[in-house]
């Protein structure tokens, strides 16, 4: 594989173009993608140039360069959470018509909470949650969720780690997390008022796998209020609908 003068790979490279773009950044220059990847502009150019030519990435009416409709055709073809997804879904659906507000679901990728999946409704109250979006395990009901099921050695780390609030009611100690984990675990729901937004109640149940491994987090973001809690019931229900759906025997690789 070609290298760089500095001994980096030309994949590196092409990786570090892509790690680029983000949910806040989903078109960029070409000379804040040279910036964003930490390449010189010439290299950025030339890398940019041949990724278009296959469709990896294109150039919008104002010359900002976006990840192309080819990369999105295979990643939704190969993903690891298509079938997941596929299971969740039409349950989901269901969810979200009883619930009214966003219905997410979401896998632990790289010690964070990825969402892989989210319903939503145009009244619903805000979320900062995004598909392919990313947040802190100690601080999403999804996260406690994941984490309660982890390996010890993935909840030491966490534990280990600081503690980031994004409110003032997100979870910053690790004895408090730690006995936030272990409610998890004896009531199978992650109920989280006020820990990503003050005005949003976070609520995830489980989703199992086959031999009843938990490989993903279905949650629901609704008003911080008293009624938050009756949702409850149906986010259990809708949590062991896919789960079921799994437990015929959905592989899912790659997710950790």
């Amino acid at each position: 594989m070609a290298r760089s003068t500095s001994g980096e790979s030309l994949m590196s490279r092409v990786v570090r173009i892509y790690e680029a773009f983000g949910s806040e950044h989903r078109a960029v220059t070409l000379t804040e993608l040279a910036q964003r990847s930490d390449l010189p502009l010439a290299t950025a150019s030339r890398l940019v140039s041949e990724l278009i030519e296959h469709g990896w990435l294109y150039r919008d009416a104002q010359r900002r360069v976006c990840v192309g409709v080819r990369m999105w055709e295979l990643v939704s073809r190969a993903a690891p959470t298509v079938g997941l997804r596929e299971a969740a879904v039409p349950i989901m659906a269901d969810l979200h018509a009883a619930v009214g507000h966003h219905v997410q679901l979401a896998v632990l990728q790289d010690r964070e909470v990825l969402y892989i999946e989210r319903l939503s409704a145009s009244r619903a109250i805000r979320n900062r949650v995004r598909v392919a979006g990313r947040l802190p395990l100690h601080a999403t009901s999804s996260g406690l969720v994941l984490l309660a099921h982890s390996p010890s050695g993935v909840q030491e780390m966490a534990l280990s780690r600081p503690l980031r609030a994004l409110t003032p009611r997100t979870i910053t100690d690790p004895v408090a997390l730690r006995s936030a984990l272990s409610e998890v675990r004896r009531t199978g729901v992650a109920y989280c008022p006020g820990f990503v937004d003050e005005c949003a109640t976070g609520i995830a149940v489980p989703v199992r796998g086959s031999g009843n491994q938990v490989v993903a987090a279905l949650s629901v973001l609704v008003p911080h209020d008293l009624a938050a809690r009756r949702v409850i019931p149906v986010l259990r229900s809708a949590g062991c609908d896919i789960s079921s759906s799994l437990a015929g025997g959905t592989t899912l690789h790659g997710i950790a």
